[in-house]
């Protein structure tokens, strides 16, 4: 189901919030763990008119009529403000059936970090315990079930983050943690330093954004038997509108399949093979990463 003003939402009460997800394929990153393959992103979730709680449930509600459960954010989002916007609409309802990623580590003079001289990134302790009891607090949640160390940091002490990220996870504050944006060398020198895996590392992938194909960041993962998240699957909306020899050969594959540009890229995303790993460890393609529900 496509979401779109020709098929209005409709209201679900807190007591018959129920919701078919049969034909969701899940991603399981740890015995314990398995996310919706196609994840709702929520950086743009402030950058509309209506935030209301009623706004943000219901869009979440699209999400997971279509078994979309899995909500993904970052602290920084919204200029720190987005996760706070989420944790007004989230019911317990909703809460029961559905899974947290947030993010660390980036810091840029906005809301609580106003007066931050400049942006840049922190993987010390402090921060991240703070940013992990900030996250937790806004969206009025008890635990993260994935926690991302955002982006690399040229002045991490490892064996420091390692050991933090190890006893978030002790804590039940995090069910579990990955990377976003890391090269080889960055997720094997924090791995290095830590007892828990690394589960994920959410890289940009899309047509318009494929070097990931080529440069060895999704054949690292895919050694490993790791499920990448792709952001911006739909190169942040500009390939639904381009007027490019790109845009149009997707159009002419569209037609062809009687899909929109939407599916087309989607579908780009969909193709990477699966990793080679035992069953066991239930490995499977990569997760996609979609910040506007009216497309997914």
């Amino acid at each position: 189901m496509v979401v779109s003003p020709a098929t209005p939402l409709q209201p679900h009460s807190e007591t018959d919030l129920v919701y078919n997800m049969a034909s969701m394929e899940r991603i399981t990153l740890t015995p314990d763990l398995s996310l919706s393959r196609i994840v709702y992103a929520m950086w743009r979730l402030g950058d509309v008119e209506d935030t209301s709680p009623k706004a943000v449930q219901a869009k979440i509600e699209a999400c997971l009529e279509q078994g979309i459960t899995t909500m993904d954010q970052a602290d920084i989002y919204g200029g720190y403000m987005a996760e706070e916007i989420i944790g007004a609409g989230l019911t317990q309802a909703i809460k029961d059936q559905n899974e947290v990623v947030t993010k660390c580590d980036n810091l840029a003079p906005a809301g609580r970090y106003s007066d931050a001289p400049g942006k840049y990134y922190d993987t010390t302790r402090d921060h991240i315990v703070a940013s992990v009891d900030h996250s937790l607090r806004l969206m009025r949640i008890d635990k993260i079930d994935v926690l991302l160390i955002h982006r690399p940091d040229p002045l991490m002490d490892h064996h420091e983050t390692g050991a933090a990220l190890d006893a978030l996870v002790a804590s039940g504050k995090v069910g579990a943690v990955g990377v976003s944006n890391f090269k080889l060398h960055d997720w094997t020198l924090l791995e290095s330093a830590m007892t828990s895996k690394l589960v994920t590392n959410q890289i940009e992938v899309s047509l318009s954004a494929h070097d990931a194909l080529t440069n060895g960041d999704l054949a690292f993962l895919q050694e490993r038997g790791v499920a990448p998240m792709a952001w911006s699957p739909l190169g942040g909306g500009a390939l639904m509108t381009a007027d490019t020899d790109l845009g149009r050969a997707m159009d002419a594959v569209a037609g062809d399949n009687g899909v929109d540009r939407a599916a087309v890229a989607a579908a780009v995303s969909r193709t990477h093979p699966r990793a080679h790993e035992p069953p066991e460890h239930h490995v499977s393609r990569p997760l996609l990463e979609n910040n506007n529900h009216n497309r997914t």
